[in-house]
């Protein structure tokens, strides 16, 4: 299983619009960083996880000529902006599969309306197919995909587990019995937003005390804001297992 990078930022992405932030001015490419999303190749099999506002530009970038559908975590708009830009893939290949809660789709349905018609559609728009997720073990292409519940604030989200990896973003709180879901993994990502405390994400004490709870093998922590600190410098103050994940790093379990 290969897992790429596609964008490790949050909402606003970095460097921020207008910011003189000092690690919006970085030089270091590991401190650019597109919005969330990662995508997991197996056998024959592409799903991308999350299509924000920078959809385009991530598959562009990674080379990406077919995916197999797009798993959603929740529906805000960093994590769901990109859908439009399934036009290529639907043109060569047909209708796209998406995953989500069905609380996600109804959000979809408001924001990209003229997708969901069953109206005549306008020339050139894509059509997907769509699967419902509930807390429970789905199929997603030859794998069973297990979601993990939590919570982003008071907004559920869902994180998901794919054989000894697992992907969670924007999460705040995760009951103990959704922890059991990750026991035994190779690799886990979690969200590290900054070192201060957030309202409806992890910082990088909470993110630390997780993956301790949680103890995979690896960690990676993503969904970083630049108040986090320059790449190279907070990679030096993390546990030998746990690594600042960047945009385009590729892994393999």
């Amino acid at each position: 299983m290969k897992i790429t990078f596609l964008g490790t930022g949050t909402s606003q992405g970095i460097p921020i619009i207008g910011s003189t932030h000092p690690v919006c001015l970085s030089e270091n490419p590991k401190d650019k960083r597109l919005r969330v999303s990662v995508l997991v190749e197996w056998d024959n099999y592409s799903f991308v996880i999350d299509c924000g506002p920078d959809f385009r530009q991530q598959m562009l970038r990674a080379k990406v000529s077919k995916i197999d559908g797009i798993i959603f975590t929740h529906e805000h708009a960093d994590h769901t902006m990109g859908l439009d830009d399934i036009r290529p893939f639907f043109f060569r290949q047909g209708d796209i599969p998406l995953y989500a809660h069905q609380r996600v789709f109804k959000a979809l349905e408001k924001r990209f309306d003229y997708i969901f018609t069953t109206a005549e559609k306008y020339p050139g728009v894509p059509s997907v197919i769509k699967h419902k997720i509930e807390n429970e073990s789905f199929t997603a292409g030859n794998l069973n995909v297990i979601p993990v519940d939590g919570l982003h604030y008071k907004l559920q989200v869902f994180g998901y587990r794919f054989k000894d990896f697992a992907y969670l973003t924007d999460m705040k709180t995760v009951a103990e019995d959704e922890v059991e879901k990750l026991k035994n993994l190779d690799v886990l990502v979690v969200n590290a937003l900054r070192e201060k405390p957030h309202m409806s994400h992890f910082n990088l004490e909470e993110a630390l005390d997780f993956i301790k709870k949680v103890k995979p093998k690896r960690a990676y922590l993503t969904h970083i804001s630049h108040y986090l600190g320059f790449h190279d410098e907070v990679q030096q103050k993390l546990p030998s297992n746990v690594f600042l994940a960047y945009d385009n790093l590729q892994i393999t379990i």
